[in-house]
């Protein structure tokens, strides 16, 4: 089947966190409670990571089928979904799973915090590099936790890790859990496999526990190479917790389905019993009935959203190198998220929010919540229409102009 991504969908009346809300403190906001100026025909939402994209036909199928079942009880996992989540991780990744490794959870995120109360104990630490994704930070401190920052470098265009200050940090012997993000969200890097084996060497000589975010691990760009952390030996496998989902690869985050893969026992054994006393609730069946069908009949339609979100990416590239010079893309190997470097702007962080929001009217993430490490940046979800992209990027260029014509 040809899909066609270039179609329009009115996201509007669904009830869409991306499309319907505004990010604020107190959290997510309707827009028909904010700022009129706020309204669904001004602003173009840029922010949260989903997808603009209908999910694989043959997942809508799958969830038609269901829905007239008519009933909808609390439903749990068979044989089934755990057989479907060992052949994709075979098939995809060359990682060889075992079904009884796999604890299923609504949400990487919930999950997390679990794994943080589970294994930190309040004033213990917990290494991330930033800038990383911010729930991170919360699910540390809500917890009782302390962040500890091995921030990465960014060199020639790409970042790197500083591994010498990373052994510098594990080294401290009140410090149990290491945050791992691949790709890494939101500079799109997909770390080499030699770079991951160094990570894990220096976290497991100071026995220090991984946990390896990789929700966004099948979202690779043609040409990149993912390598799960945990598929590099026993060693890495035995110290470490994965965390994956088929909500950001076939855009199903609203089900609510994560499945979190756990190669020792008595780890294993300990994020269950936390599991069991979190009142996490059961998953989705229409969750259930989804992951079935996207891993199954899927990749289809993934190979064919890969490609055009890279189209995306090069449209992306030469329409700032050719139309606004001073933004800068940090060309991602992974996820549909794209990082702009707008220090060469010379804006402030309120300046640069202002000048997106009020002035080209899109709503995007400061790079500041990722990190101070991220200030002078944005993320930008291209997940989109390729006309989206485009009239985003041209509402930028006309802002621009207009404050470069503005009398000073």
């Amino acid at each position: 089947m040809i899909y066609d991504f270039d179609q329009e969908i009115n996201p509007h009346g669904t009830n869409s966190v991306k499309w319907e809300c505004v990010p604020s403190d107190n959290g997510l906001v309707p827009w028909d409670k904010t700022d009129p100026a706020l309204g669904n025909d001004r602003v173009l939402p840029m922010w949260v990571a989903d997808m603009d994209f209908c999910s694989p036909q043959p997942v809508i199928d799958a969830l038609v089928e269901r829905a007239r079942h008519g009933i909808f009880g609390y439903a749990v996992p068979t044989e089934r979904y755990y057989q479907a989540v060992v052949d994709w991780m075979a098939r995809r990744h060359g990682w060889q799973v075992e079904p009884d490794w796999i604890c299923t959870t609504p949400g990487v995120v919930p999950a997390l915090y679990v794994l943080v109360r589970t294994f930190v104990a309040p004033g213990q630490k917990v290494l991330v590099q930033p800038p990383v994704y911010h729930p991170f930070y919360r699910a540390i401190t809500d917890n009782g936790g302390e962040i500890v920052r091995n921030p990465l470098i960014l060199e020639d265009g790409r970042y790197r890790m500083d591994f010498d200050d990373l052994a510098g940090k594990l080294a401290d012997p009140n410090l149990k859990l290491a945050i791992l993000c691949n790709p890494h969200n939101p500079i799109g890097r997909v770390w080499p496999a030699d770079d991951l084996r160094r990570f894990g060497e220096l976290c497991a000589e100071h026995d220090v526990l991984v946990i390896a975010d990789e929700i966004h691990g099948d979202l690779i760009l043609p040409g990149e190479r993912f390598v799960p952390f945990a598929s590099l030996g026993q060693d890495f496998a035995r110290n470490s917790i994965t965390c994956t989902a088929p909500s950001k690869t076939f855009n199903l985050a609203g089900l609510h389905t994560s499945n979190i893969i756990v190669p020792d026992d008595e780890l294993r054994n300990r994020f269950r019993q936390a599991l069991n006393a979190s009142g996490l609730p059961w998953l989705n069946p229409f969750g259930i009935t989804a992951l079935e069908a996207a891993y199954a009949k899927g990749e289809d339609w993934l190979a064919q959203v890969l490609t055009y979100l890279n189209g995306n990416v090069d449209t992306l590239d030469s329409y700032l190198r050719e139309r606004l010079p001073a933004v800068r893309l940090i060309r991602p190997q992974g996820t549909y998220l794209a990082w702009l470097d707008c220090r060469g702007l010379g804006l402030s962080e309120e300046r640069l929010k202002q000048l997106m929001l009020d002035e080209a009217r899109l709503l995007v993430e400061e790079g500041s919540i990722f990190g101070p490490e991220g200030e002078g940046f944005l993320r930008v979800n291209i997940a989109c229409r390729r006309t989206t992209l485009v009239e985003a990027l041209d509402r930028i260029a006309t802002a621009l102009a207009a404050r470069a014509s503005a009398p000073a």
